[in-house]
């Protein structure tokens, strides 16, 4: 009786369908079985990559206008403005994409789990042959990026607020530009 060792393999965007691992036929142990992974989690590794892609670009165009171009974005409140609301908009998409990509990655580690697979293995359900669920998946680069995202939800979230004290909403227009607390002039 040998052991033998059977490698599921996946990879991004996490289409597992598409990936066949391949099972020994424990009766004459030549022939293979070819099973597949269960399960196509793409919109959601799809979707979280592109938010990243997109915040990236952002950044980078903003980098772009506060550095060589800040005499346009202060000549009119429209800038701050703008840039308050697409701010706004990438924290709501990093919470959204963050936590479809954390429910995504919770169902491909329930699709790749060694006992989800040898629970469809024909093979294993015979009393005859011993399987053993051997090492799970190694994904803590997925874990990783998982607390990525939801470490830029507050990083957008907090850069909200300092954009928010450019805007004309924060400035009151009741104080005027020269005094900065003490006594009102009569």
């Amino acid at each position: 009786m040998a052991i033998q060792e059977i490698h599921a393999n996946f990879n991004y965007p996490f289409r597992l369908m598409q990936h066949p691992y391949n099972v020994p036929d424990c009766k004459d142990n030549k022939t293979t079985i070819a099973y597949f992974l269960t399960g196509d989690y793409t919109s959601s590794a799809q979707f979280y990559v592109c938010i990243g892609v997109l915040a990236f670009l952002y950044s980078t165009a903003t980098l772009v206008l506060y550095l060589g171009y800040q005499h346009l974005y202060r000549e009119s409140n429209r800038g701050p403005i703008v840039d308050l609301l697409v701010t706004v908009a990438f924290a709501f998409l990093w919470l959204v994409s963050s936590s479809a990509w954390a429910k995504g990655l919770v169902d491909v580690k329930r699709a790749t789990s060694p006992w989800t697979i040898i629970y469809f293995i024909s093979a294993c359900k015979g009393a005859e042959n011993k399987c053993n669920g051997g090492a799970a998946p190694h994904l803590g680069r997925l874990n990783a990026s998982v607390i990525s995202g939801f470490l830029n939800l507050i990083l957008w979230g907090g850069n909200c607020w300092f954009i928010y004290k450019e805007t004309p909403f924060h400035k009151s227009t009741n104080q005027p530009a020269e005094v900065e607390g003490g006594v009102r002039p009569s």
